[in-house]
């Protein structure tokens, strides 16, 4: 009797709520094994060094919350246990994954949270992205890769369009891309992008522009389109390899509206001498400028001022930057590079008898002898040339065509030009100049009584800025060109004939009255449409390239 009743006692120790809890705690952290287990494979991980760490951390704590003699101290050692060796694996796997991919992240709880169309609508900036084939793409699934390639690219396109920017370079570093946008000609550096981001991003790019995605060393060339707000956006998308990884440049093409006479930055009256090449002498007209100032939207627009329905016009080019209607754009592209040269190419065009002719990159003799006969044929035929003057320009044409006189003969004229920055006309801001700066520049003091320089950007009582709604804070909004240019008369073309050396041309087109590249931009600071700044900032490379010219010739 007293053996039962000892039983009865010892039976009141054990708790049926103890054992409930304990049993749900271990078959809790069961499906955490076997999570754990398929999601190391997953993402790639060690999947036997983790699953083991969880299994021990159960197993352990498990013993030790029953070896504990209060079943309240060993609950919580237990929970410690398996969730320090949960949270420890994920701290680690999501080291490892791409940000979508992450779990318990601020960003995944609120994904968690928010259904699919709300994270679509968070993630879209009104943009619409439409394929090198005219497709509009729709909105991907969230949590996946394209969707995180997606989500920049509305971030990134939504704040480039905004800024005006012109190109785009992203370049790789070791853990980041460093990111620069050209926006009026002037590269600004920009916040780098994560490489994880970075690459989903470009994956996304290459999609749009229908190129290969898996091909990262070789370069490649395509087109899509950005919609916002009804208007259309082209970008072009080149990707190349690098040993740091791939590099990707964007370029936004522009329309042919913008390549016309009187939206270049001509003066009245140097308007009025490229207006009378339609109808003046036939021969060779040069446009020239360094790289990057504009000189193919010149050669565009002195192409359009002539008729194309009653003329049959062609251009030579290398890197087409529009299409224009009706006139023929012949390509020079990599895969005429083993069949035929450039100057084949145009004498192949040339056999077509155009009426009107355009060709780029008039640097070789052959170009130049035969854009030559065509000026001696009496054909409007305009070339382009980098140089940093009109008398280097005049220099090098008859050093390529060799015989001074016919270089001179079928020449019409010349013209150069610098891209300058114009001053928002919304926030600019006036000032009183300095006198010896304006006598320095020859302006008269009574004439001027204030020039005009980016406006300062103001800031809320909290430090925030107040930018600019139309020029972004920059100070400058869009860009025209500088120019100075001749047209040629008999008695020019006869003391050009004589002129020995550059020095010899300067001071004969001086005579001619040409104003030169600084007198130009100086009238156009004079009339508020640019700074002193910006003048010196655009033609400081032509001094510069000066310089090293001559340092070239002396060594």
């Amino acid at each position: 009797m007293s053996t039962v009743i000892a039983a009865i006692q010892m039976g009141a120790y054990i708790s049926i709520v103890k054992i409930v809890v304990f049993l749900i705690s271990i078959f809790a952290w069961l499906p955490l094994i076997t999570w754990i287990n398929e999601d190391t494979e997953k993402v790639n991980t060690d999947i036997q060094k983790w699953t083991t760490i969880i299994f021990l951390a159960g197993v352990l704590g498990a013993l030790i919350w029953l070896i504990m003699p209060i079943f309240i101290i060993g609950l919580p050692i237990y929970i410690i246990a398996v969730g320090t060796s949960a949270v420890l694996y994920i701290m680690h796997r999501n080291s490892i994954v791409d940000e979508y991919e992450k779990i318990l992240t601020v960003n995944h709880i609120k994904s968690l949270m928010t259904n699919e169309e709300k994270l679509i609508e968070q993630a879209s900036k009104g943009l619409v992205f439409v394929t090198a084939n005219n497709n509009k793409v729709p909105a991907p699934l969230p949590k996946t890769a394209e969707f995180s390639g997606f989500k920049t690219s509305q971030d990134f396109f939504s704040d480039a369009i905004w800024r005006r920017v012109s190109d785009v370079a992203l370049t790789p570093a070791s853990q980041q891309y460093h990111v620069h946008f050209i926006i009026d000609g002037v590269m600004e550096k920009q916040e780098p992008l994560e490489r994880d981001e970075a690459e989903h991003f470009i994956r996304y790019l290459k999609n749009l522009g229908d190129l290969d995605v898996e091909e990262k060393r070789k370069p490649q060339t395509g087109r899509f389109s950005v919609v916002k707000d009804g208007l259309s956006y082209v970008w072009e998308v080149t990707s190349a390899g690098t040993t740091a990884g791939e590099q990707i440049k964007l370029k936004r093409r522009t329309g042919q509206s913008l390549f016309k006479l009187p939206d270049l930055g001509l003066t009245a009256s140097q308007l009025e001498q490229f207006q009378s090449l339609r109808d003046g002498p036939k021969g060779v007209f040069i446009v020239s400028g360094p790289k990057k100032n504009g000189v193919t939207s010149t050669l565009y627009a002195l192409m359009q001022n002539n008729d194309p329905f009653l003329n049959n016009i062609n251009i030579l080019e290398k890197n087409p930057i529009a299409e224009m209607a009706n006139i023929t754009q012949v390509v020079y592209s990599l895969s005429d590079t083993g069949t035929t040269s450039y100057a084949e190419k145009f004498q192949f065009m040339l056999r077509t008898d155009p009426d009107i002719i355009g060709v780029e990159y008039c640097e070789k003799k052959e170009i130049a002898r035969l854009a030559c006969s065509a000026g001696r044929d009496k054909k409007p035929t305009y070339v382009t040339m980098e140089s940093n003057s009109v008398n280097e320009a005049i220099g090098k044409w008859m050093q390529l065509i060799g015989d001074r006189n016919a270089a001179i003969n079928y020449l019409v004229g010349v013209s150069n030009q610098r891209l300058i920055r114009k001053l928002c006309e919304h926030c600019r801001e006036p000032y009183e100049p300095n006198k010896d700066m304006l006598k320095k520049f020859n302006i008269p003091a009574e004439k001027v009584k204030q020039f005009y320089r980016p406006g300062q950007v103001k800031h809320t009582k909290r430090g925030k800025p107040i930018r600019c709604e139309y020029c972004q804070g920059t100070g400058f909004l869009g860009r025209e060109a500088i120019f100075e240019s001749i047209i040629l008369d008999n008695e020019t073309r006869k003391l050009l004939k004589q002129a020995k050396s550059t020095a010899d041309i300067a001071n004969i087109l001086r005579h001619a009255r040409m104003l030169y590249l600084q007198d130009q931009a100086i009238r156009k600071v004079a009339a508020g449409q640019t700074s002193i700044n910006e003048v010196v900032r655009a033609l400081s490379g032509q001094q510069n390239a000066a310089r090293r010219k001559t340092s070239e010739k002396a060594s």
